[in-house]
């Protein structure tokens, strides 16, 4: 029991998450749902409805709620067997997603090229897996390939000094391929384990924005024909159907090898995780919740169904 004046414990990243999903299960609206009490025809077309409001995409839902209904159909069910049910079909639909960032320590230096539009935190997710590759004892360099913004090259050279980290920068405006050439070139010569690119914010519909990561791409396969061994699309949860646009133009550009949603802290549109695991069958590594390190963890299939649904 905590005494009187003691700080209570902080948050568990569950918690963390199934707080910042609140609005998103809100939109659910299953409390309205619930409040029938019988899985009949209406009930089953309301909570379709449901889903497709969350984001989740219209054939997920009508494939949830089918499942749901069957056997069920027209029996009594309460709220808390509603949620529990409905959060494990949605975990079974993302179970295939969750599968996490493996360092191949046979490709040294295993590079990692990461990719996102404007403002959905990539450069901090870069800052942030690097940490966590450091406390893992992999020796990782950051290539600070945004150099449209100065502000980007700053931001990776804190995190760089947090995750003991070489960031490899040059100035502002310099040749994004060129930079990433010459960093993998400086990670062969130090031993290093992980190279993880920055890439500019893009707009998808940039043509010209998207064939320089095109080019960057194929200027690092001159040094390494396997190279990237991953590619990384960073998604912005409160983006909603848009990052269905955003996965197909750039994996247009460059073939992604997994994704990371970040900002579920207090998005009404989480679900559109689900909708992207079910239409794309890309790996989903990391989810974020806050701006600390810890707030960006693994993905847990079951974890955030529980927090979409707001089931225990």
């Amino acid at each position: 029991m905590r005494q009187f004046g003691e700080a209570p414990p902080p948050a568990t990243f569950f918690e963390r998450l199934k707080e910042g999903l609140a609005k998103s299960a809100g939109t659910l609206g299953l409390a309205d749902i619930l409040v029938r009490k019988k899985l009949d025809a209406e009930t089953v077309q309301a909570l379709e409805e449901a889903l497709i409001r969350a984001d989740l995409g219209a054939m997920t839902a009508r494939e949830i709620t089918a499942t749901i209904a069957r056997g069920r159909y027209d029996e009594d069910i309460s709220g808390a067997e509603l949620r529990r049910i409905l959060a494990e079909e949605i975990a079974r639909v993302l179970a295939p997603a969750e599968k996490p960032l493996v360092i191949d320590r046979s490709k040294k230096p295993f590079v990692v090229l990461v990719a996102g539009v404007n403002g959905t935190g990539k450069t901090t997710t870069i800052g942030k897996i690097a940490s966590k590759l450091g406390r893992d004892g992999h020796k990782v360099l950051i290539a600070a390939g945004d150099t449209f913004r100065a502000a980007a090259i700053e931001q990776l050279q804190v995190w760089g000094k947090r995750a003991d980290a070489e960031v490899f920068a040059r100035a502002p405006g310099a040749d994004a391929a060129g930079l990433a050439f010459d960093a993998l070139m400086r990670a062969r010569q130090s031993g290093t384990d992980v190279v993880l690119i920055d890439t500019a914010g893009r707009l998808q519909n940039k043509a010209g924005l998207m064939a320089e990561l095109g080019k960057i791409a194929r200027v690092i396969k001159k040094i390494d024909p396997a190279a990237p061994h991953a590619v990384l699309l960073v998604l912005d949860a409160t983006t909603g159907q848009n990052a269905i646009v955003q996965v197909e133009a750039f994996s247009a550009a460059v073939p992604l090898t997994g994704l990371v949603m970040t900002k579920l802290d207090g998005s009404a549109k989480g679900g559109i995780l689900v909708a992207l695991a079910t239409k794309f069958a890309l790996p989903v590594h990391f989810i974020g919740v806050g701006e600390s390190e810890d707030d960006l963890q693994p993905f847990v299939a079951d974890a955030f169904a529980k927090a979409l649904t707001g089931a225990a």
